[in-house]
């Protein structure tokens, strides 16, 4: 409606212009309240185990609603690869190095993922640190050490860590607890060696 008036009243030029402006305040907008909503719902998380039917479990599934439904349309998904994302997640908690090369938002719990300066989260990829065993939330850390790369669509489970100059090959899984050798490459479902 607003971007409608401003069309009516001085034209096209002026509405196309002011609709980009109107998108990054709604961008802005989206990141605060999604930043408060995980400070305030959730806090700090450390590594550990929450109950399935727990306060934490739930509040952390809100403060993720947040991401999910507010923060990945109006900013996310625009600022892929973008040091706007690599912002967001700072403010959600994930430590990140200088030169980051992030194009995901899907890193539930950020307090617990770390980036080394250089290292690449390929798009499509999920950084994921928790699991559920017996309706147990079992929360654990994520590193991908400095210059690390996770391929296209790649997921890393808790517990696992990529080492510096290592690559993990598309559509690969890491599984929980492994631990890639610096300067290695790796590839599959679960990871192996990569051969070639």
């Amino acid at each position: 409606v607003l971007m409608q008036g401003v069309h009516q009243k001085w034209g096209f030029g002026v509405a196309a212009a002011a609709s980009g402006l109107a998108l990054a305040y709604a961008g802005l907008v989206a990141l605060v309240l999604t930043v408060l909503a995980k400070w305030l719902f959730v806090g700090r998380i450390r590594a550990g185990e929450q109950p399935l039917w727990s306060s934490f479990v739930w509040r952390n599934e809100v403060a993720d609603a947040f991401v999910e439904l507010l923060a990945a349309p109006w900013m996310a998904r625009p600022a892929t690869g973008t040091p706007v994302l690599t912002f967001l997640l700072r403010m959600l908690g994930s430590k990140i190095g200088r030169g980051v090369w992030c194009e995901s938002y899907w890193l539930p719990e950020a307090d617990l993922i770390s980036l080394g300066d250089g290292a690449t989260v390929n798009r499509g990829c999920v950084v994921q640190t928790h699991l559920f065993h017996d309706r147990i939330m079992q929360l654990d850390r994520v590193d991908l050490e400095a210059g690390a790369t996770l391929g296209c669509h790649c997921v890393a489970l808790p517990a696992s860590s990529i080492g510096v100059g290592s690559t993990v090959g598309p559509a690969s899984l890491v599984m929980r607890g492994d631990r890639i050798p610096a300067g290695t490459r790796w590839q599959g479902n679960p990871i192996a060696p990569w051969r070639g």
